[in-house]
């Protein structure tokens, strides 16, 4: 209980004012919307393999003497960062937090378009390099799609906040 109390207050950093908003139980616990987040959780874990290999091969070409430009070192650092970051945010909306949920749909969209477009810039990475890029974007679109689904969408629609009494309005 007292984890789940740190872990409320990271999810206050990170949702914002929709930290406290949760969908309905029933939505959260759909066989659809639980069979989503499995495929999720796996898309997320060869995300980080894939990473964690970028990693991998930037060590063996330095082993070997090769050179590995700091724009390699930093974009594989980051990215493997950003996924673990996602693997939480997952894991929150897979709880119901309707913030993860729109946290992890955003950044699933965004990634594929950065990646690629980092991917593009001539000379900037290795072919090596380019080619998890590319992977990575096309998982991640992956991700997106199971994010932005009917189903999904409909789960994790926004719920409606409680309404307050302003001491300025009468009730």
């Amino acid at each position: 209980m007292r984890f789940e109390a740190l872990l409320r207050r990271l999810d206050r950093i990170a949702g914002g004012r929709h930290a406290d908003l949760e969908v309905p139980a029933e939505m959260r616990e759909h066989p659809r919307t639980r069979r989503a987040f499995t495929w999720i959780a796996w898309l997320l874990a060869v995300e980080v393999l894939l990473g964690l290999a970028a990693v991998v091969v930037a060590v063996v070409i330095v082993v070997n003497g090769g050179p590995v430009p700091f724009a390699v070192w930093m974009r594989s650092v980051i990215v493997l960062g950003m996924t673990v970051t996602l693997f939480y945010f997952s894991w929150r909306a897979s709880l119901g937090w309707y913030w993860a949920y729109q946290r992890l749909r955003l950044f699933a969209q965004i990634f594929p378009i950065i990646t690629l477009v980092m991917a593009a810039i001539p000379n900037l990475y290795p072919a090596w390099m380019v080619t998890e890029q590319i992977v990575f974007s096309l998982i991640m679109i992956g991700v997106a799609d199971i994010l932005t689904g009917d189903h999904m969408r409909t789960a994790f629609r926004r719920p409606e906040r409680p309404q307050r009494h302003s001491p300025m309005k009468p009730r």
